[in-house]
């Protein structure tokens, strides 16, 4: 099921790419961008990863955490970190538990054909762990630029 604004944002906690655990209630009292990909260290994930990266700054200096989260497992988590200095917490799903609480898993259409996997998808929390925005099947290049304009930050 698909997540709206208002909605309570689904709890969690899940392995973290260096080794720890990451839960959405560590980040009460911030306003949270949880992004869902669908692979670590492919193209349109590197961008979409790369393009938060590089926004990072701006993005706290406004009140916001980003979080990334993928079925990867930690380990491969690590590695996409280190080769492309991500900056902020990336989390494992490999149940696809968690993705599937914010309806970013399930049917999809790729190369023309339906198949099960994650939805590209952008959730941004408040403070207080509620949904103000569900963005399902995002484009991974401009989604951070646009992204930016609607939360008017530069």
């Amino acid at each position: 099921m698909r997540l709206s604004p208002g909605d309570r944002a689904p709890e969690f906690t899940l392995s973290t790419a260096d080794g720890g655990q990451l839960s959405l209630s560590d980040l009460k009292g911030k306003k949270v961008i949880l992004y869902a990909y669908p692979a670590a260290m492919t193209p349109g994930c590197t961008t979409q990863a790369c393009d938060f990266r590089d926004s990072l700054a701006s993005l706290t200096a406004h009140g916001y955490a980003v979080v990334g989260i993928s079925p990867d497992k930690p380990a491969k988590l690590a590695k996409f970190v280190e080769h492309d200095a991500i900056t902020f917490p990336l989390v494992s799903d490999p149940d696809k538990s968690v993705l599937d609480a914010y309806g970013a898993f399930g049917e999809k259409q790729n190369y023309g054909k339906t198949i099960m996997g994650v939805i590209r998808s952008t959730f941004v929390i408040d403070e207080n762990g509620v949904i103000v925005e569900a963005r399902y099947n995002v484009k991974a290049t401009g989604h951070v630029a646009k992204l930016r304009r609607e939360l008017g930050i530069d």
